[in-house]
């Protein structure tokens, strides 16, 4: 293993022959956005789950897939990913590549690369429940926990033959911090500095607090006022800074969406008020970033009717009365003050966006603003793509270009490390 050259650790993802091959293409786009460099790996069995031209659109490198170079898009020595790599991890790992690399077998790219890398090695094994169970694979995991292989899973689920038991690879998650782990125990020269100015070591270890979707002010126990937000942008931005090793606690309005996984808390709720209170306590517990990408209501109706309204009785017209809830960046976030608490906020304006979100971040503190205009092309409510402008003290920082809102969280995230370094 040669000394790396450059300040983040180089990671070779190996990929084998098993249907959780999907899920490192998402590990491959974590360790990147983590900081670390990426190569790939496949043997010929993962490429029929997953084509090798991912893994090269996402890690920007050529992917080794058989030992002759013949099927790469550039040709490859068939050992230069192992001499290159400080540490390899390999997603899924079956059983096969175990008893390879337990008994030194190596007759094709995965396992040869395996045999002639000395450094550490991460294994996250993914089978059949008996497969994993088997007395082979059994002493196979162990001769290789001998010689001080390491292992992340398997966790227990739905597996691919239809049974809920253990042989489920770990998550992507998981395995980014198991890869950390690692990395913390490589020598001076290959770690990571932490005075670098990237994405993830801006990010890693902060408590992040943020907020998502809309939020639902009742009018009586089946109505409601909202708006069209769906809670995607937070979602993304969320799993983009766990995925940055970021500390993050999700606050989120109604929506139809799954909390990443990683996150250190959760909490649900309904309407602006108790978003309002979660916020306030959220930040009791200290935060070092509050991302406020929820859209709340500013206003809920100015009572509420215990009994569904009939619309017999309401007659042919009806005036809601309505009133206005409390401004959680005006009002809430001064009451909870903590030193060095950076506060961004979003703002959706269909006409001077620039000139409205400005005087909205200086008016309400904020260190930093998000501007979109959701009748603009490519952004939205419900749409895939989303853009946006970044302002602070001085001005617009960065205008995005219209990205898939996954992407797009990346990006927020890294131009706020640039813009507060």
């Amino acid at each position: 293993m040669a000394a790396s050259t450059n300040a983040n650790p180089r990671v070779l993802l190996m990929v084998t022959g098993g249907i959780a091959a999907y899920k490192s293409c998402f590990l491959a786009r974590l360790l990147l956005q983590a900081g670390f460099s990426v190569k790939v790996a496949m043997t010929d069995a993962a490429t029929r789950f997953v084509t090798p031209m991912t893994f090269q659109v996402l890690t920007g490198h050529p992917v080794a897939t058989d030992l002759w170079g013949e099927r790469q898009s550039d040709a490859l020595d068939h050992v230069e990913y192992a001499r290159w790599a400080d540490l390899v991890v390999v997603a899924p790992a079956t059983a096969d590549i175990m008893a390879k690399a337990a008994h030194g077998i190596a007759d094709e790219i995965v396992s040869t690369m395996m045999l002639a890398f000395p450094g550490p090695l991460l294994i996250a094994p993914a089978m059949n429940d008996n497969m994993w169970r088997h007395p082979a694979t059994v002493a196979n995991r162990e001769i290789l926990a001998a010689r001080e292989v390491n292992f992340v899973g398997p966790g227990t689920g739905w597996l691919a033959c239809g049974t809920v038991d253990e042989g489920r690879m770990a998550e992507p998650e998981e395995i980014l911090a198991a890869v950390r782990k690692l990395a913390e125990g490589l020598p001076a020269g290959v770690k990571a500095e932490p005075a670098a100015v990237s994405q993830a070591g801006f990010w890693a270890g902060k408590k992040v607090l943020i907020t998502a979707g809309p939020t639902h002010e009742p009018i009586d126990p089946v109505r409601y006022v909202a708006n069209r937000s769906s809670g995607t942008m937070g979602y993304a931005l969320a799993s983009a800074a766990i995925g940055a090793g970021a500390e993050v606690t999700l606050i989120s309005g109604p929506v139809a969406l799954t909390p990443p996984r990683g996150l250190a808390d959760f909490r649900s709720v309904e309407s602006t008020a108790d978003m309002a209170q979660a916020v306030g306590e959220a930040q009791e517990t200290g935060a070092d970033w509050l991302i406020m990408s929820a859209a709340v209501a500013d206003f809920k109706p100015a009572n509420y009717a215990p009994g569904k309204l009939k619309k017999d009785v309401l007659g042919d017209g009806w005036s809601l009365a309505m009133t206005r809830n409390p401004d959680i960046l005006g009002e809430v976030v001064p009451n909870h003050p903590h030193d060095g608490l950076r506060v961004v906020g979003f703002a959706l304006e269909t006409d001077d966006m620039v000139g409205r979100a400005s005087v909205k971040r200086e008016a309400k503190g904020m260190d930093y603003i998000l501007a979109n205009d959701p009748t603009a092309a490519g952004s939205g409510f419900g749409s895939e793509n989303h853009q946006v402008t970044l302002i602070g003290v001085g001005g617009i920082i960065w205008e995005s270009d219209s990205l898939p809102k996954e992407t797009l969280a990346g990006e927020i995230l890294q131009q706020l490390a640039r813009a507060d370094n």
